[in-house]
């Protein structure tokens, strides 16, 4: 664990058992690799390894946590893993994620991601311990309409394409749950939801990815062929809504009235930037020169894609004091400084993730993000004005008290 690295989000994961569902994908290996490295015990979940390579494997992760095998659309399989691990923390991410392959398989893709989330809240109504559960879904889950705003949580939901209405439909069941099972102030399991979308970074080698298919390419001394080159997107790097679904867990832990809440976590409007522009700044990583040698433009589009969708993150700001770090700069030296390192072959790569956690910790502690002074901030709140409340402590975060301290010269105190 890196050194100080348990004070981050109230201490809340350090020594806590958490449950993954979906962690041998991309942004599950991410969230284990993270919530390893705050000192928690991580119990995993997948029906299998998608991806060869994936991430998952190049970490060793298999050998760093507690890793089951299963469906999330098996209900006696999932139910039993819960039963017997009585997790402090669960974070859903199990899902058929790929747009494309639901136009190969809706079937598939909607029993997975509507059924999976059922599956798992069903696991957890007879619960009688303590439980956090934070349910990822998507972007897409919006009904999009190609404004030039952004989507806020009370908008409607729905879909043009299967995979964007699987998501919705997990959103009404999760919904419906909430207030038929978990509604209850004395109720042990707590459950929010966490919206997010245009995610990147290292260990993506999902089909019909941009970044993926990118590197893969460009590993090879190949160009790469796109659809959409105009295509505008608010791209963000995998650790920042990482870092919302656990600012989201770390709050529910203490704060009943985020109970049933559905949370955007995204980047701000200026990282937006078209397929051509990111495909361009992560070419220069690589030392390409000519955008010939880069990418050739393909009129081929086998399915429908949005050309505009970005979200309003106000309500997490509002009442998780949650923004996004990164510049979009450093986003894609990030993204693309890990997978060139991946291809170079001469780094370990579970040390490398390790060292980008560590980076974007720091980044985020000179910056007073909230989920690095909680401890310190949680303390001056309890002590001076009766407050513990992530909105008391935000607006307290950028006081002389906070911003001339790194993160490992603030105190922990016992709250």
């Amino acid at each position: 664990m890196g050194k100080g690295g348990n004070k981050l989000f109230e201490g809340r994961y350090n020594g806590k058992k958490v449950v993954v569902t979906g962690h041998t994908g991309f942004k599950g290996s991410w969230m284990t690799a993270w919530l390893l490295k705050l000192g928690a015990e991580v119990v995993g979940i997948s029906r299998e390894i998608l991806t060869e390579p994936a991430m998952f494997k190049e970490l060793g992760l298999e050998g760093r946590i507690c890793h089951h095998f299963a469906d999330v659309r098996d209900l006696s399989a999932i139910r039993e893993i819960v039963a017997r691990e009585k997790p402090d923390f669960v974070f859903h991410l199990a899902a058929q994620a790929i747009v494309s392959v639901s136009y190969q398989d809706p079937v598939g893709t909607v029993s997975t991601n509507v059924l999976g989330a059922m599956n798992l809240l069903e696991s957890l109504r007879e619960a009688d311990w303590p439980c956090v559960v934070v349910l990822i879904t998507s972007d897409k889950c919006y009904d999009n309409v190609e404004w030039v705003w952004g989507y806020r949580e009370t908008d409607a939901i729905g879909g043009k394409d299967v995979y964007s209405g699987s998501k919705g439909a997990a959103e009404v069941i999760i919904k419906s749950y909430f207030h038929s099972f978990f509604s209850a102030k004395d109720c042990p399991v707590r459950l929010g939801v966490g919206r997010a979308g245009n995610v990147i970074g290292g260990g993506d080698w999902s089909k019909d990815r941009i970044v993926a298919d990118c590197m893969r390419a460009w590993s090879e001394g190949r160009s790469v062929e796109i659809r959409s080159p105009s295509a505008t997107r608010p791209w963000q790097h995998v650790l920042e809504p990482i870092s919302g679904y656990l600012t989201l867990g770390a709050g529910l832990r203490t704060e009943t009235e985020l109970s049933g809440e559905a949370f955007n976590f995204g980047p701000r409007a200026e990282q937006s930037r078209t397929v051509l522009e990111l495909l361009k700044d992560l070419s220069y990583i690589w030392g390409f020169e000519q955008t010939d040698d880069v990418f050739r433009v393909t009129g081929n589009i086998p399915f429908h894609e949005a050309g505009l969708l970005k979200l309003n993150c106000d309500k997490a700001l509002f009442h998780l004091g949650w923004e996004p770090n990164l510049s979009y700069d450093e986003m894609i030296q990030l993204v693309g400084g890990w997978h060139y390192a991946f291809y170079k072959g001469e780094t370990d790569m579970f040390q490398m993730t390790e060292s980008q956690i560590a980076h974007y910790e720091k980044t985020a502690a000179d910056r007073a993000r909230v989920w690095t002074v909680w401890i310190l901030m949680g303390s001056i709140c309890t002590r001076k004005n009766g407050l513990r409340s992530p909105k008391a402590i935000y607006s307290m975060c950028l006081s002389d008290q906070v911003r001339g301290l790194s993160l490992l010269e603030r105190p922990t105190f016992l709250l």
